[in-house]
């Protein structure tokens, strides 16, 4: 599936202020499971440089810097991604990672411990955990897939466009949370057995004549034999082919589109507006 993104970030401030460099994560991945087919990022105003690296998450950023005094910042990132994962199930685990308790041994084991390490204590993620992997009698597959729907089920999605994620207990206290919120609980979940996860910032497509989209956010786990798998529990799916993924991160903040601050004492207002659509490229693109 081709599709092309264009994701629009506006700030307006009540009287010019002076620009702090910014870092922004909007460029898509580009793997197994997605190919960026065309990137174009645009900036008003114009930065007096741009510098373009590599995270430790692997994550594609810009870093933009700027000179005199400003009373608008818009950022446009124009994406055509041609999605490639039809079947999320198709690999093979080692045979050693099937069934729990949950062990990444040698290299994996030392470069994951931080993604294993849970946030916070919490019984009653630990009894959502529990609970669940006696359901599946263990198995590190099922308890994912029931997991997910799990918490799909038991939690009612909203929209929140703009704060940081609740924490798991409190998603799961209140039986409903954006997203976000509901990517960190599966994740939180995860980390409770063990299991290594991380926070996705990207891109849904549910089909249809939707015009309006929302950032999306889901979470993934790194499975021995079949590396990092997203999962969705606001839609109850395994991640394929009408997700695109940004950028991933321990934390959710590690993800954040754009990063950035300004010097003055004002007020500013950003605006975000995202259009998504199916589309078709040139051969040879």
């Amino acid at each position: 599936m081709l599709l092309e993104i264009v994701h629009t970030t506006s700030y307006a401030y009540d009287q010019p202020v002076f620009l702090e460099p910014h870092t922004l994560r909007l460029r898509p991945r580009c793997d197994w499971n997605q190919r960026l087919v065309r990137f174009d990022l645009s900036a008003d105003p114009a930065p007096d440089g741009c510098s373009e690296n590599i995270d430790l998450e692997g994550n594609s950023t810009a870093s933009l810097w700027f000179s005199g005094l400003h009373d608008s910042l818009n950022i446009e990132a124009r994406s055509v991604v041609e999605t490639l994962c039809d079947n999320p199930l198709n690999y093979l685990l080692n045979p050693a990672f099937r069934e729990m308790p949950v062990h990444y041994h040698g290299e994996a084991g030392v470069l994951l411990e931080s993604y294993c390490l849970p946030t916070t204590q919490d019984e009653s993620i630990d009894g959502l955990a529990h609970s669940t992997s006696q359901e599946v009698g263990g198995e590190i597959s099922a308890f994912l897939s029931t997991l997910n729907q799990h918490i799909y089920k038991l939690c009612e999605k909203e929209t929140r466009l703009e704060g940081d994620p609740f924490s798991a207990s409190e998603t799961l206290r209140r039986g409903r949370g954006a997203c976000r919120d509901l990517a960190v609980l599966f994740m939180e979940t995860c980390r409770s057995v063990g299991l290594a996860s991380r926070f996705v910032s990207g891109y849904n497509r549910n089909g249809g004549d939707q015009e309006e989209h929302d950032l999306h956010a889901w979470a993934e786990v790194y499975l021995d034999g079949a590396g990092w798998r997203g999962y969705d529990p606001s839609l109850g799916v395994l991640v394929a082919d009408r997700h695109v993924a940004v950028a991933a991160g321990r934390v959710p903040v590690q993800t954040q589109p754009v990063e950035g601050s300004y010097r003055g004492a004002v007020s500013s207002r950003m605006k975000v507006d995202i259009q998504i659509e199916a589309c078709q490229v040139a051969a040879g693109e």
